[in-house]
């Protein structure tokens, strides 16, 4: 029987003195005169299997002459391995070559850095860090629709070509059918595919609003883009969001989501990740696995933006930027905050003048219903608001910001035609992702990442 590792590992006892058959790929391979080691690996199990071989088998010099980075395919018996820190290994009856490797394969059993695996995004997943993030990834994935679909939530597919920035930013990617090269002077966009500018998404909130309309709750999760200029470990400009819209919802309950969300995802990656989490523990951030169990059992504080600034102001440090009120916060404010409270904070009630159009405004005129959280180690990790619900305050919103109302009329009509109090929140992907895995550089969490000057593969 064929059979993965990740079965034979997590029932090692039921397959002692068993055959059985495996299949992947050599990532180290040690001869003897008489007999060899390969250590073996399918992709589905954090741990490797040692596979033993001896000169009885018939193809004992071909087996001996197998490259790291083969594809295999072997059957043999599981026995228990006498080597400490493995439970069990195979004894090889047969060794089959389905896929020989050149030996110029960049991927050899030795220590490479991040930066130069980079350079081999394809082949990455081949060692031990990578294995171990990507296969993090899709379990966080599934843990974040299990969460909203056992909770009633209705999966939104939110479009990806669209002819509104909703963060009002203007960092959008340009999408266009026509000929860049013939272009003289000014573009007419009648002719274009659409028949006016459209750009990639910088998020799916306003459509996801629409759908709450109806569904109650709904969430997309998929790709987003954002034009900026930005070599940073924390930036991208082709990532993931997580973006949930609640209707009957006000800026509290949402904090409550928030954090509810959060640490059901922090518990299932502890309990459904072991192997992984305590290899990035010993090898990557030592002291992850205290850090998130600390997480889901912390009280999350929520606080004012106002009381952060004067925290901040009466703090006796010498700030790199100064904190001020009605101004943004930086990352070194951030940092402070969290080590002061020690744990996760809601900063909200934002000023109004650095937010975006959408959110709710509080009675004072001055600030709107918005919020973020700030984890320690990481900073932001998820911004959110309630929204503008009053049909006449978001209109004057938009015209004190020169917005071309009519690309947005389905979304103001929306408080025409049967609104109610709603919230959400977008929460980034990859930085979560940094911040279960200890891996400091949101390139490294991304399969095929996309940052200024580096679209390969």
């Amino acid at each position: 029987m064929i059979l993965d590792l990740k079965k034979i590992f997590e029932n090692s006892n039921k397959y002692i003195d068993k055959k059985v058959t495996v299949q992947g790929w050599i990532r180290n391979h040690r001869k003897q005169k008489s007999f060899g080691f390969i250590d073996f690996s399918d992709g589905t199990h954090q741990t490797h299997l040692q596979i033993v071989y001896d000169d009885t088998i018939p193809s004992f010099k071909d087996i001996a002459k197998l490259h790291i980075g083969s594809a295999i395919t072997v059957t043999g018996n599981i026995i228990k391995s006498p080597k400490e820190g493995q439970p069990v290994e195979m004894q090889a009856c047969e060794v089959i070559l389905e896929g020989d490797c050149s030996e110029d394969f960049p991927i050899q059993p030795k220590r490479h850095t991040r930066e130069f695996l980079r350079d081999f995004a394809y082949l990455r997943p081949r060692t031990n860090l990578f294995s171990a993030v990507f296969r993090v990834r899709s379990k966080v994935a599934y843990a974040i629709h299990k969460y909203f679909q056992d909770k009633g939530y209705v999966y939104f597919n939110s479009p990806l070509i669209t002819a509104s920035d909703c963060e009002g930013a203007g960092e959008m990617f340009r999408v266009t059918s026509l000929d860049l090269d013939n272009i003289n002077g000014k573009v007419d966009y009648s002719k274009d595919l659409f028949s006016k500018p459209t750009s990639l998404t910088v998020s799916g909130q306003l459509n996801a609003e629409s759908w709450a309309m109806c569904y109650k709750k709904v969430y997309t999760f998929g790709p987003t883009f954002r034009a900026e200029n930005s070599n940073t470990k924390t930036h991208a400009n082709e990532f993931w969001m997580v973006e949930p819209e609640i209707a009957f919802c006000d800026l509290n309950q949402d904090m409550d989501i928030m954090e509810d969300l959060l640490k059901y995802i922090v518990k299932y990656t502890l309990e459904n990740c072991k192997e992984e989490i305590e290899f990035f523990d010993k090898f990557v951030e030592n002291g992850l696995i205290d850090k998130l169990n600390k997480l889901v059992n912390s009280k999350f504080i929520r606080i004012d933006h106002d009381e952060v600034i004067k925290i901040l102001k009466e703090a006796d440090v010498k700030w790199e930027f100064e904190p001020e009120y009605g101004e943004d916060i930086a990352k070194e404010h951030e940092k402070y905050i969290t080590e002061y409270f020690d744990g996760p904070v809601f900063i909200k009630n934002w000023p109004k003048d650095i937010k975006a159009f959408y959110m709710k405004q509080n009675e004072d005129g001055k600030t709107v219903a918005a919020v973020d959280l700030e984890i320690p180690g990481v900073g932001e990790l998820m911004g959110g608001s309630q929204r503008e619900n009053d049909y006449e305050k978001l209109e004057s919103r938009m015209d004190e910001l020169g917005m071309n109302k009519e690309e947005l009329d389905w979304y103001l009509d929306l408080r025409k035609y049967g609104g109610c109090v709603h919230s959400g929140f977008g929460m980034g992907f990859e930085r979560l992702l940094m911040y279960l895995t200890g891996v400091e550089n949101i390139r490294d969490v991304i399969p095929y990442p996309r940052t200024p000057n580096n679209c390969k593969y």
